[in-house]
């Protein structure tokens, strides 16, 4: 019998919250992995009130969303049994992940090193903001704040004013699925024979990965250049950036590298431009900014709707994407054939649209059909399959506050 998705025989132990573990053990459960998330009791997932819970069931849509396939157990830790619960959860999973503070895991009794002792061949993974050590570790690990440290937010925005905030969870996802990387190459090497290990994520060493060029080029000049915030325009190659149509809201992504310069001049109708001494190399054009935008937005808005500018670029084999709106996107047919967005149905709120699946294999094309827990749903079920608990034990650990749940009646 084929396996369902590529992870299926995994087993995670999951104590993430928010976006960036979530993202993880998310991707793991959408390729098959049994993921078990432990809640800390009484309210569990902080997402889970974060909007929108459409009918108070304590599924709001952002927990829907990173939370799918996973089995739900809400757990107080600081109790004897409810520890000796989760010791016995570890020696039955093939990873762990968790994205508290730096140090918080190793303060609930559940460091890398007991961890391993429960089970050596674990993969343990913590995700924090600024890593399980350095001068930083201990500050809270949000993502703009990673993002402030990381010299991220200083390269976005106008040089006059504020750095912009991102309305994305960019640093979060980045690193969750950094930390899923990661995770299946520890999983790959103790399939050859190794042994289990410890993995330190952070939102800061993820975010100052995606640096391409400021951080080499401010150290190949010797400092002499460094990188500030350029507007809608990129601070080393023109034409590269947003320029603005015709309309309100009419914004395009363009990029012109310099040797298609003569090319795109013969495109546009100005093939004097190409050997023009303002224009002709990409240092010229950079000294000239404000021009070459002035000619390429007034070539833009004396065309008669954005489908012939796109139509018009795409058959010069010029790269140009349409600033879209999100409602834009959910509508778009490349997104809506390849599911980048996708209908679910969630017995919790009906149907909802929500992000696809990114990660594509030619052996598993199907998605599975994934539901999001209620708070401990799976008490009995996990506890039962595992550790051979009855139903009447765990209503026993409910009843002493060991356990707890929140399911609909």
């Amino acid at each position: 019998m084929n396996n369902k998705h590529v992870m299926e025989g995994f087993r995670v132990l999951d104590f993430t919250q928010v976006i960036a573990g979530p993202t993880t053990t998310r991707l793991m459960a959408e390729m098959g992995a049994e993921v078990i998330k432990i809640e800390l009791s009484p309210t569990g997932d902080i997402t889970r009130s974060l909007p929108l819970d459409k009918h108070g069931l304590g599924v709001s849509s952002c927990f829907l969303q990173q939370n799918r396939g996973k089995k739900s157990i809400c757990i107080n830790p600081k109790t004897d049994k409810g520890r000796d619960i989760i010791e016995k959860l570890i020696a039955k999973c093939d990873v762990l992940v968790e994205n508290y503070s730096a140090g918080a895991i190793d303060r609930m009794g559940f460091g890398y090193e007991r961890v391993k002792a429960l089970n050596p061949k674990i993969v343990m993974c913590s995700i924090s903001g600024f890593g399980q050590a350095g001068p930083l570790s201990n500050k809270p690990g949000y993502d703009f704040i990673s993002a402030s440290f990381a010299g991220v937010l200083d390269n976005i925005g106008y040089p006059d004013g504020y750095p912009v905030f991102p309305q994305l969870a960019i640093g979060d996802a980045n690193a969750g699925v950094h930390a899923l990387a990661a995770i299946n190459a520890a999983l790959l090497h103790r399939e050859r024979g190794g042994e289990g290990q410890y993995i330190d994520i952070s939102l800061i060493d993820s975010y100052f990965h995606t640096h391409d060029v400021a951080v080499q080029l401010h150290s190949a000049t010797d400092g002499a250049f460094v990188p500030k915030r350029s507007g809608h325009h990129h601070f080393i190659l023109s034409p590269l950036g947003i320029f603005k149509g015709k309309g309100d809201d009419e914004y395009y992504g363009i990029i012109i590298l310099p040797k298609d310069w003569p090319k795109f001049c013969e495109f546009m109708g100005w093939p004097e431009y190409a050997e023009d001494p303002r224009y002709a190399t990409n240092d010229a054009r950079m000294e000239n900014h404000d021009a070459v935008v002035k000619l390429i937005e007034d070539w833009l808005c004396a065309q008669p709707s954005r489908e012939v500018i796109l139509q018009k670029f795409e058959d010069g084999h010029f790269a140009i994407g349409p600033v879209l709106t999100v409602p834009e996107v959910m509508k778009h047919p490349h997104f809506v054939e390849r599911r980048i967005i996708r209908t679910v149905k969630d017995r919790s709120f009906g149907e909802i649209d929500i992000p696809g699946m990114p990660l594509r294999f030619s052996g598993y094309p199907d998605e599975l059909t994934l539901e999001a827990p209620f708070l401990g749903e799976h008490n009995g079920e996990v506890l039962g399959e595992l550790l051979s608990m009855g139903s009447d034990a765990v209503d026993s650990l409910i009843s002493e506050g060991v356990l707890h749940a929140v399911l609909p009646e």
